[in-house]
């Protein structure tokens, strides 16, 4: 069943900040917070409550960079509504489900990360929007990757 989920990045002065999942889907890999969207929630609410959970912030002024279809892992298929920000309120922090880790863009862990970011990430570091299909295979492998530049995003 297709799930709408959200991903959103904190940006400031040449880092960003990524956060080790440490429980459940993902979990062993570095990402931006994010999750399902709830009943009722728009993207941008249910990016800003799951910021709140994970890491303890409350994004403002989220930027729409990039909606990314995953397919091929069992019982999940995703579309994901990805989201850069230089403005929040309060400090990253550690919860139960994510340790939060700020980055210098030159030293992002790609090799812990699931395996079709480093086709996507430089073009949010970039501020290029981007749209695209990915299938990761059981093995967390990436199968393929079809990431495309778009001029807007709905």
């Amino acid at each position: 069943m297709l799930k709408h989920v959200t991903l959103v990045f904190l940006r400031r002065d040449g880092e960003i900040l990524l956060a080790m999942k440490k429980v459940r889907f993902g979990a062993g890999k570095w990402n931006g917070a994010g999750g399902k969207v709830e009943l009722g929630e728009t993207y941008e609410q249910a990016a800003t409550r799951e910021c709140q959970e994970e890491i303890g912030v409350t994004p403002h002024a989220l930027q729409k960079v990039g909606e990314l279809h995953f397919y091929g892992l069992p019982d999940v298929e995703h579309y994901c509504h990805i989201y850069v920000t230089t403005e929040w309120d309060g400090t990253p922090r550690e919860s139960e489900e994510m340790r939060p880790q700020w980055f210098k863009l030159g030293d992002i862990p790609y090799g812990d990360m699931w395996p079709d970011d480093k086709f996507w990430l430089p073009k949010l570091l970039n501020g290029t929007r981007f749209k695209g299909r990915v299938v990761i295979n059981e093995d967390n492998t990436l199968h393929s990757a079809d990431i495309e530049t778009v001029a807007t995003l709905p």
